[in-house]
C-alpha cells in the first residue's frame, strides 16, 4: 500500500469518525422517513436498529475479508462512494419504494401489517449502503495497523473516532437537521460527506474514478429534487408540510375544513371547520359531554386541562359552546402549537404548554374540573400515559365533581386489546367509568370520575346547554348510548407497558376492514378494475 495520504494515520481516523457519524444519521433519518407511514413507535424504532445491526455485522465480516484477500483502500473508498450515492437517490424515490410496497403488501399481508411492510422497506432501502459502510472499520484496521506493538493502540484510535463521530451523527440530526431542514436534506447532506471524503482521497492519489462523477451527479439530482418530494406525493391540497423533533406534520385544507395530519396513511388527528354552524359529530363532540358531567352550571369557573393539546379542536369546540372555562393546554411538540394559532384559530386566551403531559402533572399543583386525555395517536401510544400510575396522578388533579375524559382512538371488541388493558387500568383508579363509541369512527370516549353523582350530573345538567343541537347530540349519541365499564385484570403499569404490541394488533383488524372492500373489487374486477375505481 503506497498512499501518501495514509501516511499519517489522521486521515484514517477521519474516515472511521465520518463513516460513524453517517451512520447513525442514516439510522435517524431512516426512522424519520419511515414514520409517516408506519408510525414512530417503539416496533419501528427496534425495526429500524435490527435492521442497521445486521447490515453492519455483515459489512464487517465482508469488509474484514476483503482487507486480508485485497489490502487495497481505493476498494474502501469506491465502497463509500457508492454508499453516498445511493444515499442521495433515498430522497428522491424513497417515497414512491414505500409507498409501493405499502400498497403491495396491504392486499398480501393478513397479520403483523405495519411490521412486514416497515421491514420491507428498511431492507430495501437502508440495507445495502450501511453494509457498504459497515466493511469501514476492519479496513481502516488493516490500513492503520503497522505492527502488532501497535495494534491495540491503532484500533483504540479508530473505535474513539467511531465513537465521537456516532455521538455527533445522534445529536445533529435529531437537534438540528431533521427539525431545521428536514429528512431529505439530511440524506443529502450526510451522503455529500462521504462523497467528499472519498474524492478527497482519490484527488491526493492524482484519481478520480467514473463512480465518482457519477457520485456527483446524484448528488446533484438529489438536492435538486429530492428536497422537494413531499411525504404524502399524492396530495393536492397541502398548505404545510414540515419536521418537528417529535413528528411529522401535514396540514391540508379545502373548502369547508382544515386538518392536521401527522401519519401519511392513517388519517386525520385534529380538524377545524370553517363554517361556524356546522356541526359534525366528531368525537371532540362526544368529549363535550364530561362538562355538564363535571357539574359545570353549578360553579362560577371551570377550570380544564387537556394533555394532549394537539390542534387546540376540543378546547375550540369548548370555547364556542360553554361560557368561563379557563383552559389549560399541554402538547410536547412546539411545532403543533404554532400550527395550533396559524392555521387552527385556537383561542390566544388558552394557554399552552410545550411539555410532556406527565412531566406536567408532576410538577403542576393545580386542581381541574376536567381532564381531557386525547395522546393517543393510532399506535403510538405513550406509556408513560397509560399506565396506573399515570392515571393516579390525573385523579389526585382533579376536584371532587372532576372528570377524566378520555380518547380511545383503535376501538376494539376483541378480547385483550389495548382497549381493554387502557380501561382496566382506568378502573382501578376511578370507581365510575363509562364508555360510547363514536358513530363511523374507530374512535370510543371514556368518561371516568371518583364522583358516584357523574351521570346525575350529565342528566340534570343536560336542559341547561344554551345550543339545542349540541343538547339534542349529547342526549342522543352520548347519554342514550352510555355503557358502564366493568373493569378487569389487564392492568398496565410503569414496569409492563406493553402498548405498542398490543396496539399492532388492533391496527391489523382496522386496516383488514378498510381494504376488505378493494380486495373484493380486486379479487372481481382484477387490477385494472381496481384502478378504474381507483381514479373514479
Amino acid at each position: 500500500m503506497n498512499k501518501k495520504i495514509l501516511n499519517n494515520k489522521i486521515f484514517l481516523y477521519l474516515t472511521e469518525f465520518f463513516a460513524g457519524m453517517s451512520v447513525m444519521a442514516v439510522e435517524l433519518g431512516a426512522q424519520r422517513l419511515l414514520a409517516p407511514y408506519f408510525s414512530s413507535s417503539q416496533i419501528v424504532w427496534t425495526i429500524v436498529i435490527g435492521s442497521i445491526m445486521i447490515a453492519m455485522a455483515l459489512g464487517n465480516i465482508y469488509g474484514g475479508k476483503k482487507a486480508d484477500k485485497d489490502p487495497n483502500p481505493d476498494k474502501l473508498y469506491l465502497r463509500i462512494i457508492i454508499a453516498a450515492c445511493w444515499l442521495a437517490l433515498i430522497p428522491v424515490v424513497g417515497k414512491y419504494i414505500i409507498a409501493g410496497i405499502s400498497a403491495v403488501l396491504i392486499f398480501t399481508v393478513s397479520s403483523g401489517y405495519l411490521i412486514v411492510a416497515a421491514t420491507a422497506s428498511c431492507i430495501i432501502l437502508f440495507i445495502f449502503p450501511l453494509f457498504l459502510l459497515g466493511t469501514t472499520t476492519p479496513s481502516l484496521v488493516k490500513y492503520a495497523t503497522k505492527s502488532l506493538d501497535e495494534s491495540g493502540k491503532t484500533v483504540g484510535w479508530l473505535g474513539a473516532f467511531n465513537t465521537v463521530g456516532s455521538i455527533i451523527g445522534t445529536f445533529l440530526p435529531t437537534f438540528v437537521t431533521i427539525p431545521t431542514i428536514g429528512t431529505n436534506l439530511t440524506f443529502l447532506i450526510f451522503a455529500a460527506i462521504l462523497l467528499i471524503l472519498a474524492l478527497v482521497y482519490f484527488i491526493s492519489c492524482k484519481a478520480f474514478p467514473i463512480r465518482a462523477i457519477i457520485g456527483i451527479i446524484l448528488l446533484t439530482i438529489g438536492f435538486i429534487f429530492g428536497s422537494k418530494t413531499d411525504f404524502a406525493f399524492w396530495e393536492e391540497d397541502s398548505v404545510y408540510e414540515g419536521e418537528s423533533v417529535y413528528n411529522y406534520l401535514r396540514v391540508t385544507e379545502d373548502a369547508n375544513s382544515i386538518d392536521l395530519s401527522t401519519n401519511v396513511l392513517f388519517g386525520v388527528q385534529s380538524t377545524y371547520y370553517k363554517t361556524d354552524n356546522i356541526y359534525t359529530g366528531d368525537y371532540y363532540n362526544y368529549c363535550l359531554a364530561s362538562l355538564p358531567a363535571s357539574d359545570i352550571y353549578n360553579r362560577e369557573n371551570t377550570k380544564m386541562l387537556i394533555l394532549g393539546m394537539g390542534s387546540g379542536t376540543f378546547a375550540t369546540q369548548t370555547y364556542k359552546y360553554f361560557e368561563n372555562v379557563d383552559i389549560t393546554g399541554v402538547e410536547i411538540d412546539k411545532d403543533i402549537i404554532e400550527l395550533s394559532y396559524k392555521y387552527f384559530h385556537l383561542s390566544k386566551d388558552c394557554e399552552v404548554y410545550n411539555y410532556d403531559g406527565r412531566a406536567f402533572l408532576n410538577i403542576d399543583k393545580e386542581k381541574y374540573d376536567v381532564i381531557m386525555l386525547d395522546a393517543y395517536q393510532d399506535i403510538t401510544i405513550p406509556f408513560q400515559m397509560s399506565t396506573i400510575e399515570f392515571f393516579d396522578l390525573v385523579k389526585d388533579h382533579l376536584t371532587d365533581n372532576g372528570v377524566m375524559v378520555v380518547n380511545l382512538n383503535m376501538r376494539s371488541d376483541e378480547e385483550g386489546n389495548i382497549n381493554f388493558y387502557l380501561c382496566d387500568t382506568i378502573t382501578k383508579c376511578f370507581s365510575e367509568v363509562y364508555f360510547v363509541n363514536v358513530m363511523s369512527s374507530s374512535n370510543r370516549i371514556l368518561l371516568a370520575s371518583n364522583n358516584p353523582n357523574m351521570i346525575n350530573n350529565l342528566n340534570n345538567n343536560l336542559d341547561l346547554i344554551d345550543n339545542a343541537s349540541l343538547k339534542y347530540f349529547i342526549q342522543s349519541k352520548v347519554v342514550d348510548k352510555l355503557e358502564v365499564y366493568n373493569g378487569g385484570d389487564l392492568i398496565l403499569t410503569d414496569d409492563k407497558a406493553p402498548v405498542e404490541l398490543l396496539g399492532i394488533g388492533v391496527i391489523d383488524t382496522l386496516i383488514s376492514e378498510e381494504v376488505d372492500f378493494y380486495k373484493d373489487i380486486y379479487k372481481e374486477k382484477g387490477l385494472k378494475g381496481l384502478l378504474d375505481y381507483l381514479s373514479n
